[in-house]
């Protein structure tokens, strides 16, 4: 599936709306710092892939920013067990 990922740095959100529903990633910057606090995507829309490509976004931010990740929400931790590319990442 392909979506369209924004991100709203004020707000602290990668989202994507998709058939109407509003998915999303939520994070805390602070001191270099990006605290992954909450993934939501739709229960009509779970199993679909969603939910990573917004995570996948985030980390991707987090890199080219140079910053580290905190993975405090329980979809982010899952990611970064599954994807050991982005260990390095980890505060």
């Amino acid at each position: 599936m392909s979506i369209t990922i924004e991100h709203d740095e004020k707000a602290g959100r990668f989202s994507a709306l998709v058939h109407g529903h509003l998915c999303l990633c939520d994070y805390r910057l602070r001191d270099g710092v990006m605290a992954m606090t909450h993934t939501e995507v739709a229960p009509e829309l779970e199993g679909q892939g969603i939910a990573g490509e917004l995570v996948r976004a985030a980390l991707a931010h987090a890199r080219d920013r140079g910053y580290k990740v905190r993975p405090l929400c329980s979809y982010v931790q899952a990611y970064v067990r599954r994807h050991p590319e982005v260990q390095s990442l980890l505060a």
